[in-house]
């Protein structure tokens, strides 16, 4: 699948640099997720001196997926289910 606006990008995660073709639209995303990681990271080796890199690494994906995994069974569907319902009751009176 070709990217309709691709954008060169590199992200700098510690002393490594990861180059890539992103969306135009989604740099901001990615750079964000730089942030992000590079943050908890940095967290992480300060909190737990002489764990290695790969450790500090491990503990940065569980935390990021712990968070990402808790946002998911923390939405509430009931205003979204309101608005749907609404939205159908407009569209049923109008076909009437």
């Amino acid at each position: 699948m070709a990217m309709s606006d691709p954008l060169s990008i590199k992200l700098k995660f510690g002393n490594r640099i990861l180059p890539m073709v992103v969306e135009r639209a989604d740099e901001y995303i990615y750079r964000e997720a730089e942030k992000l990681i590079n943050s908890r990271f940095n967290y992480y080796a300060s909190k737990y001196p002489d764990q290695g890199h790969d450790m500090y690494l491990l503990m940065t994906t569980l935390d990021i997926a712990v968070r990402f995994k808790r946002m998911e069974t923390e939405v509430d569907p009931a205003p979204l289910e309101k608005a749907i319902a609404a939205l159908i009751d407009e569209v049923e009176q109008s076909l009437k």
